[in-house]
């Protein structure tokens, strides 16, 4: 069961809304279930709906009336929760939802439990899956309810109804998800023919431009410049930023004024001050020297650092933990700017689920994770070419790490982040697919000799011999078999690159393990060729043992 709780200043205009059946198309037979006395006029039941209506709007007003009279109603008296079982749920009876109404304003401190001067209220049931609960919050003895933090209060109650009456047991969330959209949000926009809120397209363009700035200044400065949205910059008296709002340009109020959001409102992460902390501990991308031979491979680089996140996860503190979460959420936000079209529906909706995983209770040590982020910036001006093979590999990784991340949330019990997790993960792996398949069919076709394939055959079964037969058996074994070739033609040892590679990190959760090897070898094999003196140095110094890896049930 899920609580939402808002407050308004017109108790008929909620009552209204809740009774009414010709705007509102899913409203069906709406009528009491429950209220302060178990007397309350009910509008659903009575011949003169207008008339009864009118006495309950009376009845739930009149202390409010009285407190108005001595100068001390709240501006905003009315409290309005409304409570939804969950999908699947089995049908609740009238006398069910009574129930949970009454300990549901007991918990808030709305009408506590045995307290005559708790406060006026009524439970409306307008449908089969949930209740409205509509109160004034002055007491019988004037004063203005106590009902801080009524949400919580109010979701712990109803975890425990579910436990008692055997439904459903919602994910449960610690206060740092962003906030939804209301219903007239979505409302809004569905009558514009749009998909998004505006919230929910202010929050995504913002994280994207906060993925790729690399200061606080930049960050304004392109979130100024996207077209179709307005931006407010508030200064302190001594000129420096205070913080932003954004609005979407034509989406208004009632007054023709736009509807403003600042960052804080579209998640708890983007308020200035929180993107200022980020940004000020990022290092700018690494610049090719003149004379240098090639420039670093942002994307080998992003997947290498990407690559190393699990092991942080793993020994870190959660602090630096946290942070690394939050830089790979960054990476994931700026993918759909860089995929080609085809990807992007699956990338933004990765994007969007990983959000929330990317938050908790722990704060983010914002200094770790730099390699990352610098890579990250320096994605912003690489396209993905070469048949996308830099992206596919990036995505092998980051599903790896996005199934590790899963793994350390769930044993810190943040269930939300978790099902995030895992919703971003099915989109990921999607797209993945997708993009993996034209490169590896590239490699594929450049096949090389069946002598040169049964020379990789021996190296694969000497240096992975738990592995081998999988990865002899697997369909893009010739585009390994193609990787390795191509690297050798380059000047390196195939050998020493096929044990670096298996050593980079254990092979035992990936789906496919020739297709993260073709990618380990192409990401190595892009290094500068190691000379004649380094490389009988490295053949000096090599260990005998050749790395074993275990075998184990793969989850990819």
């Amino acid at each position: 069961m899920i609580a939402k709780i808002g407050s308004g200043k017109s108790t008929a205009g909620l009552i209204r809304y809740l009774f009414d059946t010709k705007k509102a198309k899913d409203h069906t037979d709406p009528h009491l279930v429950a209220s302060w006395d178990g007397f309350a006029p009910d509008p659903g039941r009575a011949d003169d709906f207008e008339a009864t209506k009118k006495r309950l709007v009376a009845d739930l007003d009149l202390r409010v009336r009285q407190a108005r009279r001595l100068g001390r109603a709240p501006e905003r008296h009315v409290w309005h929760c409304s409570v939804r079982a969950a999908p699947g749920d089995r049908h609740l009876t009238d006398a069910e939802w009574a129930n949970i109404a009454r300990r549901v304003v007991a918990a808030t401190g709305i009408a506590p439990q045995d307290d005559s001067d708790g406060c006026r209220w009524v439970a409306v049931r307008h449908a089969d899956d949930h209740i409205h609960i509509a109160a004034t919050k002055v007491r019988g003895d004037l004063r203005t309810a106590r009902h801080w933090n009524d949400y919580l209060t109010a979701d712990k109650e109803l975890a425990a109804i579910e436990k008692e009456c055997g439904l459903k047991q919602v994910v449960r969330g610690d206060r740092t998800a962003a906030k939804r959209p209301t219903r007239a949000e979505t409302e809004k926009a569905r009558r514009a023919g749009t998909t998004q809120t505006s919230r929910e397209r202010l929050r995504t363009t913002v994280r994207q431009l906060v993925s790729i700035a690399t200061s606080p200044e930049e960050f304004l400065h392109l979130l100024d410049g996207v077209e179709g949205i307005l931006v407010g910059v508030q200064h302190f008296p001594s000129g420096d930023v205070r913080g932003y709002k954004v609005a979407v340009e034509g989406d208004t109020n009632t007054t023709g004024e736009p509807v403003w959001f600042s960052g804080a409102k579209l998640a708890p992460d983007l308020s200035f001050p929180k993107i200022r902390e980020r940004l000020t501990a990022i290092e700018a991308p690494p610049v090719t020297e003149p004379g240098t031979r090639r420039r670093p491979d942002p994307w080998h680089q992003a997947t290498a650092a990407a690559e190393r996140i699990p092991h942080h996860l793993d020994h870190g503190d959660d602090a630096a933990a946290q942070a690394h979460i939050t830089a790979l959420g960054e990476a994931i936000d700026v993918l759909p700017l860089l995929a080609p079209s085809h990807l992007r529906p699956h990338l933004q909706q990765a994007a969007t689920a990983f959000e929330r995983a990317t938050r908790s209770r722990i704060r983010a040590q914002q200094d770790q994770a730099r390699a990352l982020r610098s890579a990250i910036r320096g994605l912003r001006t690489t396209p993905v070419t070469g048949g996308g093979s830099g992206l596919a590999m990036f995505l092998d990784i980051a599903v790896l790490v996005v199934i590790a991340t899963a793994r350390w949330h769930q044993t810190r019990r943040h269930d939300q982040q978790v099902a995030a997790a895992h919703q971003a993960l099915v989109h990921l792996q999607a797209a993945y697919q997708q993009a993996a398949a034209e490169p590896l069919a590239a490699l594929a076709q450049r096949l090389p000799p069946a002598r040169t394939i049964e020379r990789h055959t021996q190296r694969v079964l000497a240096i992975l011999p738990d592995h081998a037969q999988q990865i002899l058996n697997d369909p893009a074994w010739s585009a390994l078999a193609a990787a390795l070739t191509e690297a050798e033609n380059a000047g390196h040892d195939p050998e020493q690159l096929l044990q670096h590679a298996a050593r980079l990190r254990t092979l035992d959760a990936v789906r496919s393990t020739a297709r993260t090897l073709t990618w380990r070898i192409q990401r190595l094999a892009a290094r500068q060729v190691p000379s004649d003196q380094a490389r009988a140095a490295q053949t000096s110094t090599r260990v005998a043992a050749r790395p074993g890896l275990t075998a184990s049930a793969r989850h990819r």
